[in-house]
């Protein structure tokens, strides 16, 4: 006998109705119709999109298991939407929309070990005087491997992240330290890396945090002197992820901390997870010994996608969307932004949004408008060691005598100069632009910044040199 849609969806209510109330079944099964069946995609019909927002949310797992039962593990469900109400259009308006295949991630419940006179062990994630020894993972089950698109760009780190999550702390990788610039998916490889820790190993407790909040609750400790609480806590651990670790550097106290941490979980073979814009060899401000532990595991790059990685990026995500565009739209997007995935897409996105909103055909001229706004506001992320280059570059030096401790004015003058930008275009610290532009100390940056105000008022020559540099880094 063939195998049809009805086949497969008739033998996947049956297995269902043996799973849930009488009444649930009803309700939520038997409006669905099968629509078509191809390449192991059972595609079922929904009346509206709250419908299938309530079975992914709780049905997801049932589902997954009845048509695995049907169509074997490569099994995917996809749900077709169909809305009456459209813009005068004679025929119906259906969305495409592929099933998740997973729910929310759950609870982790950890066993606290008693050793103080005060039972309780602070939570750094939990409000103070409420006893919780649940804590979420703050892992986002939509940043996961399956929609982490692999290409020569990031085939070292995906496959590094695979291992890890197959064998949590018992890899050489460890830690896994993923560098790369803005926008390249390191956050979305991190998250991917725990989701599949969890899924495999539901006992493992995970733990996602950016290094900025990392450093919060670490000041936080110190100011209710919980400092060992707050160390106990995180060595308790299994896989820890931290984000962003570069904005650890000129933080002593923090990195302190950490280092103990570090060392704990290495030691007892927990799983470390790093993600960082640069690698450990460029990293400043981070103290020796935390950087050679940086180095012990893989540090894994992540690059600027290539032209067919961008094509399947972006196909991947018109399809998990339920949105068909034609393929030289796709094309045009993909030819004309480069340089990361997160603006990638952004512009069909918007492109999108300009097409629904504005009720307007996807047209390449449509594209060619979005395309040209979004790359024109997009800001360049403008870097410490970018500003010395440009800076030595208008004033025909090298970096190397930028940094210099010569008292000559015309170098001086270019100095203070990229000390005044690296504060208005970083985020970075005082300290921090100090110790990176010539090894000086805050106060130095300060009054370099101080100078340059004054003197933009009173100097006609030097006015210029601002307007010149500021419209390179615009």
């Amino acid at each position: 006998m063939s195998v049809t849609a009805n086949s497969v969806w008739k033998n996947c209510l049956m297995f269902i109705k043996d799973n849930i109330q009488p009444q649930a079944f009803k309700t939520w099964f038997e409006p669905i119709k099968p629509v078509k069946l191809s390449e192991n995609a059972l595609s079922i019909q929904v009346p509206s999109k709250f419908f299938y927002e309530w079975l992914e949310e709780h049905y997801v797992k049932l589902l997954k298991v009845a048509l695995t039962k049907e169509l074997g593990e490569t099994a995917k469900l996809v749900y077709i939407i169909r809305m009456e109400n459209t813009y005068g259009n004679k025929e119906p308006f259906t969305e495409k929309i592929p099933s998740s295949n997973r729910g929310a991630m759950a609870p982790q419940e950890m066993d606290v070990p008693i050793k103080s006179k005060n039972p309780e062990l602070r939570n750094p994630f939990v409000i103070p005087g409420i006893r919780n020894i649940k804590i979420e993972s703050q892992l986002n089950p939509n940043y996961n491997f399956d929609n982490f698109l692999e290409g020569d760009s990031n085939r070292l780190a995906r496959s590094a992240g695979m291992a890890v999550a197959n064998k949590p702390g018992g890899t050489s990788f460890n830690p896994l330290l993923v560098f790369g610039s803005v926008g390249l998916g390191k956050t979305h490889l991190a998250h991917a890396i725990g989701v599949e820790i969890k899924d495999k190993y539901p006992e493992r407790t995970v733990l996602y945090i950016s290094a900025e909040k990392f450093t919060q609750q670490y000041i936080e400790s110190v100011k209710k002197n919980t400092r060992n609480d707050f160390i106990h806590f995180y060595q308790l651990i299994d896989v820890l992820i931290i984000d962003d670790v570069q904005f650890l550097s000129g933080k002593s106290g923090t990195q302190d901390v950490f280092f103990h941490i570090f060392n704990h979980l290495h030691q007892n073979g927990k799983q470390v997870i790093l993600t960082s814009d640069k690698a450990p060899v460029d990293m400043q401000d981070i103290e020796q010994r935390l950087l050679s532990r940086f180095k012990w595991g893989l540090s894994a790059e992540l690059q600027s996608p290539d032209y067919e990685t961008r094509i399947s990026i972006l196909k991947n995500k018109l399809y998990r969307d339920g949105v068909e565009i034609p393929e030289d739209i796709i094309e045009y997007v993909a030819k004309h932004i480069k340089t990361n995935i997160r603006e990638l897409e952004g512009a069909i996105i918007s492109l999108i949004a300009q097409s629904t909103l504005n009720k307007r055909e996807v047209t390449i001229e449509l594209a060619q408008q979005v395309v040209e706004k979004f790359v024109k506001n997009t800001k360049r992320e403008v870097s410490i060691d970018y500003i010395q280059k440009v800076v030595s570059d208008y004033f025909e030096m090298d970096v190397a005598t930028l940094q210099s401790k010569t008292r000559k004015r015309h170098i001086v003058q270019a100095r203070q100069l990229a000390m005044f930008f690296a504060k208005k275009f970083t985020k970075a610290s005082l300290a921090s632009i100090g110790s990176q532009i010539g090894k000086r100390d805050h106060a130095t940056v300060l009054h370099a910044c101080k100078t340059v105000d004054n003197l933009a008022e009173t100097d006609k020559q030097f006015r210029k040199y601002i307007d010149d540099l500021t419209k390179k880094f615009s």
